[in-house]
C-alpha cells in the first residue's frame, strides 16, 4: 500500500471519518460495535454477520449501526483498519538493519496469516473513496519513519522513506494480496523474503544508491 506521500495523507484524509479516534458516547458506540464484530466473527465467521445481530450484541439499535457506518461492509471495514493499527513504535533492535529487518518480518508474518488477509479484504473491500487504503499504508509509513529517524540519530546512512515504502513495503503487499503470484524461488511470502527485501535496499544504499 505504497505511493506519495501525499498521495496517502490525501487518502487519509478523505477517511478521517473513520481514521479519527471519537470521544465520550461515541467511543464507547464504537468500541461495543467493533467488539461485537470480532467477537462474532470468531464464534461463527463472516457468514454469519448481519447488522441486527451485531447491534443486539453490542446493545444498540440497527439504526445506530446504519446511520454510524452505513453498511455492514462499512461497519467490516472500519473494524479491519483499527485492528491493523500498529499497537506501538517498532523495536529497538540497535541498527538499521536489524530494526528494519525485524519490522519486516513482523509485517509480513502479521498480512499474510489468514486473520491479516482477511482484514486487508475487509479494508478495502468497503473502502469507496480509498480513505482506508491510505490509513494503512500511514500505519507502515510512520512505522517505518521511527525506524529511519532511530538509525539517522545514531549516524548510520539511511535510505529515504518512499525507497522502503517502494522496495520493502510495496513488494510485500502485491505478494500477500495477489496470492495467485508466486515468487520466484515457488516459496511462499514470509520472513526470508522480507529479509532479502531489506538486504538489497541497504545493499543500495551501502553503495551510494
Amino acid at each position: 500500500m505504497s505511493g506519495s506521500a501525499s498521495e496517502r495523507s490525501g487518502a487519509a484524509a478523505k477517511g478521517s471519518k473513520k481514521a479519527a479516534r471519537p470521544g465520550g458516547r461515541s467511543a464507547r458506540v464504537q468500541e461495543s460495535v467493533h467488539r461485537a464484530v470480532r467477537e462474532l466473527i470468531t464464534e461463527r465467521g463472516r457468514d454469519g454477520l448481519t447488522v441486527p445481530v451485531i447491534a443486539a450484541r453490542a446493545g444498540v439499535t440497527p439504526s445506530t449501526v446504519y446511520r454510524r457506518w452505513g453498511d455492514l461492509q462499512e461497519l467490516l471495514s472500519d473494524v479491519a483498519v483499527e485492528r491493523l493499527r500498529p499497537e506501538g513504535p517498532p523495536e529497538d533492535h540497535g541498527s538499521l538493519r536489524a530494526d528494519l529487518t525485524a519490522w519486516a518480518e513482523a509485517f509480513v508474518e502479521e498480512m499474510a496469516s489468514p486473520p491479516g488477509r482477511a482484514y486487508i479484504r475487509d479494508a478495502l473491500a468497503g473502502d469507496p473513496d480509498g480513505g482506508n487504503a491510505g490509513q494503512c499504508s500511514d500505519y507502515a509509513a510512520d512505522q517505518v519513519r521511527i525506524v529511519l529517524e532511530r538509525a539517522a540519530g545514531r549516524g548510520e546512512a539511511v535510505p529515504d522513506l518512499e525507497e522502503v515504502m517502494d522496495h520493502v513495503v510495496a513488494p510485500m503487499m502485491y505478494r500477500i494480496l495477489f496470492r495467485q503470484v508466486p515468487l520466484p524461488s515457488g516459496g511462499p511470502v514470509g520472513v526470508e523474503y522480507a529479509r532479502g527485501l531489506v538486504a538489497r535496499l541497504l545493499a543500495g544504499v551501502a553503495a551510494g544508491g
